[in-house]
């Protein structure tokens, strides 16, 4: 009698440890897509970042130049060499940065 009551155990522990494993890999697997996806929240959040910079310079160039140059044709002259040494300086950053 006694060895059918420690084969019920035994099934009983088998169940539940069977149980706990594959709740064990569920979470896993849960876990390795919330990490995947947290990267790529973070590099959305980067990327957003990086064009509300440039949208921001991009303003301020248009303010500047319309501060210095009252006219429309010099206004436009002015923004077009702000922009290449803008372009200019980011190549340069991006250079140094590798």
């Amino acid at each position: 009698m006694a060895s059918s009551q420690q084969l019920a155990q035994l099934d009983r522990l088998e169940r539940q440890v069977t149980a706990l494993v594959a709740a064990y890999q569920q979470v896993r697997e849960e876990l390795a897509d919330t990490l995947t996806m947290n990267q790529q929240l973070r590099a959305d959040v980067r990327d957003r970042d990086r064009m509300l910079k440039e949208k921001q310079n991009q303003e301020n160039i248009v303010k500047l130049v319309q501060t210095i140059a009252g006219e429309p044709t010099h206004a436009h002259v002015l923004k077009q060499r702000l922009n290449e040494y803008i372009r200019e300086l980011d190549k340069c950053l991006a250079y140094l940065k590798e």
